[in-house]
């Protein structure tokens, strides 16, 4: 598997992905609730990767458009989270990345971020794709609750063939019966052997969607075990909702990670990954 670099801020600085280097890490709060609480959140957990030696990316979503009801909290919107996230960006220092969900909202999202997210519902989504593969942006393709891993080469010949070459793929658990997820820990290799790096959503896994009739459920105190096991399978980075208080959150809370949890299952992750590398 081919890494590759990814080039964020003005500086030119640029972020290494893949096998033979640091652990790539996407972590924030599920939606932005407020520039104020994403920049906090972004400052906390870029001290924490810089003492770990992780690389690390800030995600937030500026529009949920994919909330079980009408009534939910979406986000800050189009241009004022994007503003947000680019200010974030800029003070904090850290690349961004962000759900992107049609078409039109493209070219203003590239100016702000680093990464292009596909969401999972829309993996299939041609035009959308194509789209983001056009900004010449890194794509971070999530995959389908409804599709298998070896399905989602389609969903990646879709980016290359529109001339992207700079693809991770997300890993965020299939759908098992209702209201519920589950990790086949086959998918990671699988779709590692696509030429892609691939990193694993540890808290969209634990995911119960719609289990709280209006809202989705979640069982975080699972992100440990099927973060350790994705580790050992073999991955090249980590996907983590964060929020200092995720009973408050105002989106994802059941399935996010507490901030002052965070550093210390990362350092049992790079435990297990140095563990991994020395074997294989």
């Amino acid at each position: 598997m081919k890494s590759f670099e990814i080039s964020i801020l003005p500086g030119g600085k640029t972020v290494p992905v893949g096998p033979d280097h640091p652990l790539l890490l996407l972590a924030g709060p599920c939606a932005l609730e407020s520039g104020e609480l994403g920049w906090r959140i972004a400052k906390e957990m870029k001290e924490i990767c810089e003492r770990l030696g992780i690389s690390y990316v800030f995600k937030a979503s500026f529009d949920k458009a994919n909330r079980t009801s009408l009534d939910s909290f979406r986000g800050p919107g189009l241009r004022n989270g994007l503003r947000q996230l680019d200010r974030i960006r800029q003070e904090v220092g850290v690349p961004v990345v962000s759900d992107v969900h049609e078409t039109s909202q493209m070219d203003l999202a590239a100016d702000a971020l680093d990464i292009i997210q596909i969401p999972a519902f829309l993996c299939r989504q041609t035009d959308l794709l194509v789209a983001a593969a056009k900004t010449g942006k890194t794509v971070n393709l999530k995959k389908g609750q409804f599709m298998s891993p070896w399905d989602m080469k389609h969903a990646v010949d879709k980016l290359r063939s529109a001339g992207c070459d700079r693809i991770i793929l997300t890993e965020r658990g299939a759908s098992f019966g209702y209201n519920n997820l589950v990790v086949d820990m086959r998918s990671l290799p699988v779709m590692r052997s696509f030429g892609c790096p691939v990193i694993f959503d540890a808290t969209h896994s634990v995911q119960l969607p719609g289990g709280m009739g209006g809202s989705s459920g979640g069982q975080r105190e699972f992100i440990p075990t099927l973060s350790r096991a994705a580790m050992a399978a073999g991955i090249d980075g980590l996907f983590m909702e964060v929020h200092p208080d995720p009973d408050k959150a105002l989106c994802d809370g059941p399935n996010s990670i507490p901030l002052d949890e965070v550093e210390p299952l990362l350092e049992q992750l790079l435990v297990v990954r140095e563990a991994v590398r020395n074997i294989i």
